[in-house]
């Protein structure tokens, strides 16, 4: 396999680089008051093993991320596991390093990271116990947010399991990052009922953090509408094995797609004032590159795609929206970098956020 980065040294004197700061609340020292900007240009990826792509597609991907620019990058399916050794407790915070192994692949992420374009940017972690779920925040060093939250109750230094909630507090807004649970086939704890309950915690915490404009990204894990989706017979047709749910009006289809999930997500945007950026501006669908996951090319899931990954924003926001765009397209993945999600974009115009509150306390 061509190797695109330098062989992995042998541990020595050499000074690691450094991707995120001990505080894991988000405090920033480096950026004075003048030169400090707000973001205005974010990019979402489910990468599906963050690892692999920076071994096997990081060319390509570099060159789409210095083409956009963006102020931040939100990353899921980072599948990288949390420090700790076997049985000890683990931080969620930073990457494993205990054994040669995790050296190394630690090492190799990190000599990406540390190149640019992505060498302008701070990291922030959340990780799981294992090589599973897992999320990354990259923010420009001249757009620093003030503090960082790993969990939807804004608790320091706790983080969510599995790692899917990255939330970054702004002078103007906040933006979070999550990496919605799989809905699952099944009416059991690891399926409808886990999802049902993080439906439940996302509309609360919308709820309650109305004083400020939100900007909600990452893979959510739901169509909201029939356009969300190539084929909506093939989808709401969907079982596993023959299984139907009790509750078969709502909760039988492909995860992301029943109508139980769709209704939630809807009484989400509702309820919260929220806008989906990419539908405000894109009103019919496009089977070319509407949509940001895509089945196996190989197999009945070939050519089957949804719009699963998102950026949802205020409703006060939404006359800044400048554009939102899926980067991928056709059934043989172009743009998807490796993986079975493609990038999504917003960019937003300058202005004053209308938020309740012009400062923050720090």
């Amino acid at each position: 396999m061509k190797r695109f980065f330098k062989p992995v040294e042998k541990d020595g004197p050499s000074k690691k680089p450094s991707l995120s700061s001990e505080k894991e609340d988000g405090e920033n020292r480096d950026i004075s008051g003048k030169d400090k900007r707000e973001p205005l240009k974010f990019l979402t990826w489910n990468a599906n093993s963050f690892l692999l792509r920076v071994k096997n597609n990081c060319p390509e991907f570099t060159k789409f991320v210095t083409s956009f620019d963006p102020d931040v990058i939100a990353i899921q399916e980072v599948r990288m596991p949390a420090a700790g050794s076997k049985g000890a407790p683990k931080s969620p915070g930073e990457l494993k390093d205990d054994t040669s192994s995790a050296r190394e692949e630690k090492q190799i992420l990190m000599r990406a990271l540390s190149s640019l374009p992505f060498a302008n940017y701070r990291v922030w972690w959340s990780l799981a116990d294992s090589k599973y779920a897992g999320t990354a925040l990259l923010v420009k060093k001249c757009c620093q947010p003030r503090k960082v939250f790993f969990n939807l109750d804004k608790a320091a230094s706790k983080h969510e399991p599995d790692g899917r909630v990255i939330l970054a507090e702004f002078d103007t807004f906040r933006l979070l990052n999550t990496y919605v649970p799989n809905n699952g086939w099944k009416e059991e704890v690891n399926s409808f009922v886990r999802r049902r309950k993080w439906d439940k915690r996302i509309l609360e915490f919308v709820l309650q953090s109305s004083d400020k404009p939100l900007v909600w990204c990452g893979d959510l894990n739901v169509s909201h509408e029939e356009i969300d989706v190539s084929h909506p017979e093939f989808f709401s047709a969907a079982k596993l094995n023959g299984y139907v749910p009790p509750n078969k009006e709502v909760d039988c289809g492909q995860p992301g797609f029943t109508l139980a999930e769709r209704t939630r997500f809807g009484t989400i945007l509702k309820e919260g004032k929220l806008i989906d950026a990419y539908r405000f501006l894109h009103k019919e669908k496009n089977m070319e590159c509407g949509f940001s996951w895509s089945g196996h090319p190989i197999g009945k899931y070939r050519g089957k795609r949804m719009r699963i990954d998102y950026f949802i924003v205020s409703e006060q926001l939404k006359d800044r929206i400048v554009a939102c765009e899926m980067h991928g397209q056709g059934i043989e993945l172009e743009g998807f970098y490796g993986s079975d999600h493609c990038p999504v974009t917003l960019e937003l115009s300058q202005g004053c956020f209308n938020s309740k509150h012009d400062e923050v306390s720090a």
